[in-house]
């Protein structure tokens, strides 16, 4: 890999342009043994909270991305967005390009936004875009990554995001739908979004909040709580921020942060092996001795590097 990798300490103590070229870096070169090493030591540091945004197209994500900026940026802290379109079938680039819909001031370094391909996930997470959050949520305050929210995107976020937000629609029956799903056990809060529908919006409120009675999500000692927000009328923004803080909070003061990012960890290595080597990889890898997921527990992508050259070795690759 030619080229030498940044520190941690010039990478928060730069601005947009350091970050841009070493996310750049990571989409070909995530399994050098030299970059999944510098991946797994600032996994290791993480600095901010990685808030997930999810829902059905065209329920307002963008524009409630955009105002999490503001309010993020009000408060002085240094965000970075990271969206997950779906990929364009000719060139396997992001198809709607959702930078070109976030009203950011280029000027303002201490904002970054990124788009990126799911690849071949129907709205999820590609592993480029895991790599991606690893290092944004170890030199920003706060990383949104935001995925259009069909197929297995929801089960996705969970494996990359502290905190998931899933948005509902007004009027669009799409608590129904997830209540069937069972789509309401994995969001840690969720936002009824066009709040300014006023009777529409409050009655799929209540609507979440049936469903979510009725679910069991996993952490019985959080209990999930559902705001109605208007990015275009600016109402509910601060209560949003307010619950999603406090989800962290909870997090860590439980323990439950180190344990459900070392879950990640484990699943990022997971995922990064059926992605490369199938089922039949993912088997091998799993198989006892489990030292494999041990490891990835603690360094998932220099694990992935490791079994990538075992695999490799065996097959005369």
């Amino acid at each position: 890999m030619s080229g030498q990798l940044p520190s941690l300490e010039e990478l928060r103590a730069g601005g947009k342009r350091p970050l841009a070229r070493l996310l750049s870096r990571l989409e070909t070169h995530r399994s050098d043994g030299e970059t999944a090493a510098f991946l797994d030591r600032i996994c290791g540091e993480p600095l901010g909270q990685v808030v997930g945004l999810t829902g059905p197209p065209g329920v307002g994500k963008s524009s409630l991305t955009d105002a999490l900026i503001r309010a993020y940026r009000d408060e002085g802290r240094r965000v970075a967005v990271l969206a997950i379109d779906p990929s364009s079938a000719i060139s396997g680039g992001a198809l709607l390009g959702d930078r070109t819909r976030l009203k950011t001031d280029p000027s303002d370094e201490q904002v970054f936004v990124r788009s990126m391909a799911a690849r071949d996930r129907l709205g999820g997470l590609s592993d480029h875009a895991v790599a991606a959050i690893a290092v944004l949520r170890c030199v920003c305050d706060r990383v949104i990554v935001e995925t259009v929210g069909i197929g297995q995107s929801e089960g996705d976020l969970k494996q990359a995001a502290d905190t998931v937000v899933l948005c509902i629609q007004p009027g669009s029956g799409d608590s129904l739908q997830f209540m069937k799903a069972g789509i309401m056990e994995l969001p840690d809060v969720v936002a009824v979004t066009k709040a300014d529908m006023g009777a529409l919006a409050r009655r799929a409120a209540s609507d979440v909040k049936g469903a979510l009675s009725l679910s069991k999500g996993d952490d019985r000692s959080w209990q999930v709580p559902v705001c109605e927000v208007s990015a275009h009328a600016k109402e509910g923004i601060g209560e949003l921020v307010a619950h999603m803080t406090r989800h962290h909070v909870h997090l860590s003061e439980t323990g439950a942060l180190i344990s459900r990012r070392r879950q990640q960890h484990k699943a990022w290595f997971c995922d990064m092996v059926r992605t490369e080597f199938g089922q039949t990889g993912l088997s091998l890898a799993t198989r006892a001795p489990a030292t494999w997921l041990e490891r990835a527990q603690e360094a998932p992508f220099a694990s992935f590097a490791a079994f990538s050259r075992e695999i490799s070795n065996r097959l005369g690759m």
